[in-house]
């Protein structure tokens, strides 16, 4: 288990230190002639996206030309928050914010999960790309929460790799066990949301840096898949 870890560490490693390789080629936003789209505070981007999901929950969306602005988005990003959610194929957040192509750089894992690789993606959004909020987007009926309190209540046999991603949950489903609730799949999603917010804002020290200096906020929310609503958490 060390040395697969050791092995993932590294391998993560040469990738970044290649991929912060060619970040360097970026513009150097400080030195152009106008702000990138993505020059906004931390509040004005959740904002963004919470307009945007009333928008889409009241079914009154905003009719995209995904073709416009092709060859720009070709040479820049400049998305106004990064978007760590789950690979539910239910749960797409560029519908679910209403937000255009370009506009959100999104890392999906079932579970919405803190790893190592989806940290690192989140690090290079918010260094290199200038992304002023994160938000850990969990939703309702996640299969993933739900295999973790059934390997938490009953001591479920899951196959594969599975047993691996539902450890990273597991914390959650305790913590929301230790309050009665009617339903403890919805409350560990929610604990899950919290606990990965915070992990992200306080344990990482890259992050952690921008959002002491004032200029990222980690934020969670829980989406609804009936109603199309996020709430915060």
């Amino acid at each position: 288990m060390l040395d697969a870890l050791f092995l993932t560490r590294r391998r993560l490693m040469i990738a970044g230190g290649a991929l912060f390789s060619a970040a360097k080629t970026l513009p150097v936003w400080a030195a152009a002639d106008t702000p990138p789209a993505n020059a906004i505070s931390p509040d004005e981007a959740l904002q963004r996206l919470m307009d945007g999901n009333g928008r889409y929950a009241a079914n009154k969306p905003t009719v995209h030309d995904y073709s416009a602005g092709r060859v720009a988005r070709s040479k820049a990003q400049f998305p106004i928050a990064a978007i760590l959610g789950c690979a539910d194929s239910r749960v797409s957040p560029e519908i679910v914010f209403d937000q255009a192509l370009g506009d959100l750089f999104v890392v999906r894992v079932a579970g919405n999960t803190v790893n190592v690789d989806g940290i690192a993606s989140l690090e290079y959004a918010v260094q290199f790309l200038g992304v002023p909020l994160i938000m850990v987007l969990g939703h309702s009926g996640c299969g993933a929460v739900a295999a973790a309190v059934k390997v938490v209540k009953e001591n479920a046999k899951l196959p594969g790799h599975l047993p691996e991603l539902i450890d990273s949950i597991k914390p959650a489903v305790v913590a929301a066990a230790l309050h009665p609730n009617e339903n403890l799949t919805a409350a560990a999603t929610f604990e899950n949301v919290r606990q990965n917010v915070n992990r992200l804002a306080t344990n990482d020290v890259l992050i952690n840096r921008f959002v002491t200096e004032g200029k990222v906020k980690v934020v969670g929310g829980v989406y609804e898949i009936d109603s199309g609503r996020v709430t915060m958490v």
